[in-house]
């Protein structure tokens, strides 16, 4: 089973330093095979250096996908987290 989803990045820093390093996490911790690709760049979503090199910002769309058992419910928390400010605090 496989799921795709384009999402607009909320966090005010876009995917850098630490709300890369979160989304890295949260994408590990789903167990699949997720990618993130913005423009015609797809990178492994567990990379924090791939995601760091996609150089993601505040209101940028980007598209996910993940692959196996569970891929709509992995997407929806990956979806949530991208549309989250995580530099609010």
């Amino acid at each position: 089973m496989s799921a795709t989803r384009t999402v607009t990045v909320g966090s005010s820093q876009g995917l850098h330093a630490r709300p890369a390093k979160l989304f890295v996490e949260a994408a590990q911790k789903t167990g699949l095979q997720v990618t993130i690709a913005k423009g015609e760049k797809s990178v492994n979503a567990a990379s924090i250096l791939g995601v760091m090199s996609l150089g993601v910002d505040k209101g940028d769309e980007v598209t996910l996908s993940a692959e196996g058992e569970g891929a709509e419910s992995a997407l929806d928390s990956l979806e949530a987290f991208l549309k989250t400010d995580h530099d609010e605090a």
